[in-house]
């Protein structure tokens, strides 16, 4: 907003010069989420608690676990907002991949705001059924990925995959399109399920959201950034995505938002995200890697909600098939951890831990090529 309200009187007053560069916007956007998120919080609590609209707990779970019960939920309303708000400021509105991304983070937020409120109306922690909500997940993909694939001028559509560790222009297989297409709505409702799953423990799974989503600007800054006649991309032999620049203000809105709620949702958390922040972030993480054209390096940066996911389906998938015995003593695996006696803190720090790493691999690709 801010970009095309203001830019244009750049001529006359010099300083909104500034406006036109995302490194100012980057930097700008996260700012404005982080004060949003970190001084509205304490007033978004007592409204939650006045509500009454408590966290219910699974009474398979960890017995340390039912004193949470009652603990604000649905903190991912506020995260939302604060994205929102700071993106529609600080981005170029006229790039289609802000809509895809809003449209993505807005419509998931909204399927997990609905799923969170059941949860609290019928006080269990049911929610929606699990057809219902990937039904809804379905549709509102389809919506972004077909707006992709409009192939707008400032965010040309591509079914090209860029390998991680292989320079782009040795190799980029391209796939058929309506193969792509399938491909990309498994990794965007995989990617949103999985961060789901890992939204268990007071602030697992916003910390590896924020380290995702801080690599992706990174990603997307150098996919579509030029400096005179350095070009970033075909520097590092990754693939050039025009337009991905203006990505990063979304991802450093996202950062910005999730900085602020990490302050109330530590441990011991005074608020949950709920599947309205959960099921968002983790769309918003799928569409990223879609629009930046990493979604193979997507596996590697995302391998804690990975983990989880698997661990989840490899649990189901031994009790069905081996008369009832289970791999783990808990799915998902940081239920696990807990049962063999790891303390939640540490449960919690070691998952950063293995998500910072994680990061650092998905970075260290972009030389090694």
């Amino acid at each position: 907003m801010f970009f095309e309200l203001l830019y244009p009187y750049h001529e006359t007053f010099r300083v909104l010069n500034v406006l036109r560069y995302p490194s100012f916007r980057i930097m700008m956007a996260s700012l404005t989420a982080l004060v949003i998120s970190l001084f509205v919080f304490p007033w978004f609590i007592r409204r939650m608690q006045i509500f009454k609209f408590g966290q219910e707990i699974r009474d398979d779970g960890p017995p340390d676990h039912l004193k949470k019960k009652g603990t604000p939920t649905m903190g991912g309303v506020l995260i939302l907002f604060s994205i929102t708000a700071s993106t529609l400021l600080w981005a170029d509105l006229s790039h289609a991949g802000i809509w895809i991304l809003l449209w993505i983070t807005l419509g998931y937020g909204f399927i997990g705001g609905y799923d969170d409120y059941q949860k609290i109306k019928h006080k269990n922690s049911k929610g929606l059924l699990p057809k219902q909500k990937l039904f809804w997940q379905f549709v509102v993909g389809a919506v972004a990925l077909a707006l992709y694939a409009g192939n707008f001028h400032s965010m040309p559509f591509s079914t090209e995959i860029n390998i991680p560790f292989v320079a782009f222009e040795r190799f980029h297989p391209e796939l058929n399109i309506w193969v792509y297409l399938a491909f990309a709505m498994f990794l965007l409702m995989g990617t949103s399920n999985s961060v789901n799953l890992t939204d268990g423990l007071d602030g697992l799974a916003i910390g590896p959201v924020l380290i995702s989503c801080s690599v992706f600007l990174i990603l997307a800054y150098a996919a579509g950034t030029t400096w005179a006649d350095f070009n970033i991309a075909k520097y590092l032999r990754i693939a050039p995505v025009e337009g991905a620049a203006e990505l990063s203000v979304f991802c450093a809105a996202v950062i910005g938002s999730g900085i602020g709620f990490l302050w109330y949702n530590a441990y011991p958390a005074l608020i949950f995200m709920g599947d309205v922040g959960a099921l968002a972030l983790g769309g918003t993480l799928g569409m990223l890697a879609i629009l930046t054209k990493n979604e193979l390096l997507s596996a590697l940066l995302h391998g804690a909600f990975l983990i989880e996911a698997l661990s989840v389906i490899g649990q189901v998938a031994s009790f069905k098939l081996r008369g009832g015995k289970r791999i783990f003593k808990m799915a998902p695996i940081h239920h696990h951890f807990e049962l063999l006696g790891w303390p939640e803190p540490r449960v919690i720090v070691r998952f950063w831990i293995f998500s910072g790493l994680l990061a650092m691999l998905a970075l260290v690709s972009l030389k090694l090529r």
